[in-house]
C-alpha cells in the first residue's frame, strides 16, 4: 500500500526540478495528480509516462483563472481533491545584481510568480478543502525566506511572504479541518540555479549535473542537495503521517542554516592565530 491510496493532488510547477520528483513520488506512492505547469511540452510528457494517474494543464500560476481551471480539471477528472502542492517558482533577478540593478518589473513578475502563485493556489483550494473538512495545502519555500544572503534580494523576500503566509493562512483553515505548510530546501541540484545566472532553460538543464558536484561543498552533508528530498519531505505532508503538522515552515537543507561548517570554522580560527603570531589556535 502506498502512502497516499486514493488521494489526489495538484502540483503546480510539476514539470521539472522539484515538482517532477513530487508528481512521480506521489503516483509511485498511489495518489492520482494534475501536473499544472506553463512548460507544456516536459509537462505532457511525463503525465503522458504516468498515464493513467497523471493528467497534464497548462497553467500560468499568476493568472487565477489558470489555477482555477487546474483545480476543476483535477475535480472533474478525479473527483475530489486531498492535496495542493504550490511549488511553482521562478529566481527573479541575477545572483549577483545589487539592489538599484534590478528592474520593477522583475520584482513585479517574482512576486507574481513566487507569492501572488502561492496565494491564488491557496484561495482556490480553500474551498474545496473546507467543502471536504479535509486537505494538506503544501507550499514550497526557501532558507532563504529565514535568513539573507543565500538568494537575490526579491528571491528572499518573497520566500519570506511564503513562510509567513503559510502560517497566517494556517490559522484560518485548520479550524475547517485543512492543513498549511510549507517546505524550506537549501541548496538543492535543479534547473532554477542555471536560470537565476541568466543561462536558457535548456542550458540550466544542462547544468544540473555539475551543480552536484559543486552543492557538496555548501553544507555539512558532504552530498548536494537533490529534488527527491524535498520531495519525501513533501509526500509527509500530503500523507496522514503528518496529520497533527499545522503551519509549519520544514526545512531540509543539510545542515546549511545551522551556521558556519566546523571545516570552515578551523580553517579562520587558524588563520586568525597565525595574524597573531601563534602557530596554531590554541583552542
Amino acid at each position: 500500500m502506498g502512502r497516499l491510496d486514493g488521494k489526489v493532488a495538484v502540483i503546480t510547477g510539476g514539470a521539472s526540478g522539484i515538482g517532477e520528483a513530487t508528481v512521480k513520488l506521489f503516483v509511485e506512492q498511489g495518489a492520482r495528480v494534475l501536473v499544472a505547469d506553463i512548460q507544456d511540452e516536459k509537462g505532457k510528457l511525463l503525465a503522458k509516462k504516468l498515464n493513467p494517474n497523471a493528467v497534464f494543464h497548462h497553467t500560468d500560476v499568476s493568472q487565477e483563472s489558470d489555477i482555477k481551471a487546474s483545480i476543476d480539471s483535477a475535480l472533474t477528472k478525479f473527483g475530489h481533491l486531498d492535496c495542493m502542492v504550490n511549488n511553482a517558482g521562478i529566481a527573479g533577478s541575477y545572483l549577483t545584481r545589487s539592489i538599484e540593478e534590478i528592474p520593477a518589473e522583475d520584482f513585479t513578475m517574482t512576486m507574481g510568480v513566487d507569492v501572488l502563485g502561492v496565494f491564488l493556489g491557496i484561495k482556490c483550494a480553500a474551498p474545496v478543502m473546507k467543502h471536504q473538512g479535509s486537505g494538506s495545502i503544501i507550499n514550497t519555500a526557501s532558507v532563504a525566506g529565514f535568513r539573507v544572503g543565500y538568494a537575490p534580494h526579491v528571491y528572499s523576500a518573497a520566500k519570506a511572504a511564503v513562510i509567513h503566509l503559510t502560517r497566517s493562512v494556517a490559522m484560518e483553515l485548520g479550524e475547517s479541518g485543512v492543513r498549511v505548510n510549507c517546505v524550506c530546501p537549501g541548496a538543492i541540484a535543479t534547473p532554477i540555479f542555471g536560470k537565476a545566472m541568466g543561462l536558457s532553460p535548456e542550458a540550466s538543464d544542462q547544468t544540473v549535473d555539475k551543480l552536484k558536484a559543486a552543492l557538496q561543498y555548501v553544507q555539512p552533508l558532504r552530498r548536494a542537495g537533490m529534488p527527491e528530498d524535498i520531495a519525501q519531505a513533501i509526500l509527509w505532508l500530503a500523507s496522514d503521517d503528518s496529520g497533527f503538522v499545522n503551519g509549519h515552515a520544514l526545512v531540509i537543507d543539510g545542515g546549511l542554516m545551522g551556521g558556519q561548517k566546523w571545516s570552515v570554522l578551523k580553517q579562520m580560527l587558524n588563520q586568525m592565530a597565525t595574524i597573531m603570531g601563534l602557530e596554531t589556535c590554541p583552542v
